[in-house]
């Protein structure tokens, strides 16, 4: 998945908060996650708690990278693509630079009958100022070139729960497991009870680890960079658009 990650030094107070809250990233007993896929198992719509996607709905983030103001916006569109017998959901993912894209991403989503999402790939390019496409690094596809599809978010996510993102070997191999649940947390979009923390890395970058939250009926909210860099980004605005791309605020 391609989240971002950026050099945020106002959250100082976000780590200091974080690290008097041991408890919620205390150590648990591991528990490996595998769950066989079944294309005839999946729903149409994906309204698991923590990572709810719904068409028309705009998410947009706000950091930094290295000094340089950065915003992400990730749009559930409208669309869908068949990937292994399953209808995807399109989500649109753009990153921004001083007001230039830099990134675009179109991610593929679907859920369960039991409430997992699953990740079928993506399909990334970095831009350079012009629009040109410097690189498609981390572009993978499920059913290309012996690529899986893997668990994004589980149904009944539990403190220790190991699983594995992306099955793309060499490309994209992101795991993740949940520390544990967060009595409160405040972001610049607003304040949540019960916030989802999971821990999670990549083989490919192996001195990088991010802790990131999720809000119950929100989804992803915050991420801090715990293991080799100091970068963090946070929720700050939700936009609802029909499929005439009218924007409203929420």
């Amino acid at each position: 998945m391609n989240w971002k990650r950026f050099l945020v030094p106002a959250f100082i107070s976000f780590a200091i908060l974080f690290t008097a809250t041991p408890t919620v990233l205390a150590q648990a007993n591991t528990k490996i996650i595998k769950i066989p896929f079944e294309p005839n198992n999946f729903v149409k719509k994906i309204d698991n708690p923590y990572f709810p996607l719904k068409p028309g709905t705009t998410f947009v983030y706000m950091g930094q990278t290295e000094g340089t103001p950065t915003r992400d916006v990730m749009t559930v569109t409208y669309q869908t693509k068949e990937i292994l017998g399953v209808t995807t959901m399109v989500v649109h993912d753009r990153v921004f630079e001083e007001a230039i894209l830099t990134e675009d991403t179109l991610d593929w989503y679907a859920q369960d009958r039991d409430g997992n999402v699953w990740y079928f790939g993506e399909d990334t390019k970095e831009l350079d100022e012009k629009g040109n496409v410097t690189s498609t690094e981390g572009t993978w596809l499920a059913g290309v070139n012996g690529a899986e599809p893997g668990i994004i978010m589980l149904a009944n996510p539990d403190k220790g729960d190991r699983y594995q993102q992306e099955f793309a070997t060499g490309v994209a191999e992101d795991m993740a497991q949940v520390l544990g649940f967060k009595d409160s947390l405040c972001v610049r979009y607003g304040c949540f009870e019960h916030v989802l923390v999971t821990k999670e890395w990549t083989p490919l970058e192996p001195d990088v680890t991010e802790n990131k939250y999720y809000a119950k009926g929100v989804g992803f909210i915050f991420e801090n960079t715990v293991q080799g860099s100091n970068e963090s980004i946070e929720l700050v605005r939700i936009l609802h658009h029909n499929n005439d791309n009218e924007d409203d605020d929420d």
